[in-house]
């Protein structure tokens, strides 16, 4: 299946609140680069879409592992946190946060490409990505208090500043860093 045809089966996963979903998701589609961003700059999914892909891959595989260990959870709430779990990385309306990498003028007299394909936009206002996430987010859907531990504790204890929620991780949280973990670290690795 394709990716645009995978990330609308999931999208039609969320059915109590479609109707808000839909608007924000129009907005995120229409808005920023979420469609066409890369997941990184130079580590996983780096490349056009890479974000998007990620971001279905970690819905995919959060819904298996949520169907064995944790089926009381819904799978609107898999769906939502999951795609916009790295939201953040698309940057803000018209503002992008990662942009394609220029050769320098010397890897280009040389014929070299950029170091690395894509660069931070430093233009943007630094907030990490789980706080962008949900400041995109929250001012125009209505998460669980749930939903938004999940987004904002999705890296888990390989960021510092979680080492408040150590301990504390609801299940959908707990869920979502494997997801995103087994996502980044193996589906993705070498594609």
């Amino acid at each position: 299946m394709e990716l645009m045809e995978r990330y609308q089966a999931l999208k039609d996963k969320v059915s109590v609140r479609k109707e808000e979903f839909a608007d924000l998701m129009k907005y995120i589609e229409d808005e920023t680069s979420y469609l066409t961003a890369p997941a990184s700059t130079k580590f996983h999914l780096c490349r056009e879409q890479g974000l998007l892909e990620h971001c279905v891959n970690v819905a995919e595989h959060l819904l298996k592992l949520k169907a064995v260990l944790a089926p009381e959870i819904s799978d609107e709430s898999c769906v939502i946190v999951a795609l916009l779990h790295d939201l953040g990385k698309a940057g803000m309306p018209g503002q992008p946060q990662y942009i394609k990498n220029e050769p320098t003028a010397k890897q280009k007299a040389a014929g070299f490409p950029a170091t690395t394909p894509y660069r931070f936009n430093k233009e943007l206002l630094y907030l990490s990505v789980p706080i962008r996430s949900l400041y995109l987010v929250a001012s125009r859907f209505p998460l669980t208090e749930t939903e938004a531990q999940a987004i904002v504790y999705h890296d888990g204890q390989y960021v510092e500043d979680n080492r408040s929620v150590a301990n504390k991780e609801e299940k959908l949280t707990l869920l979502l860093q494997y997801a995103d973990s087994w996502s980044g670290f193996i589906v993705e690795k070498d594609v």
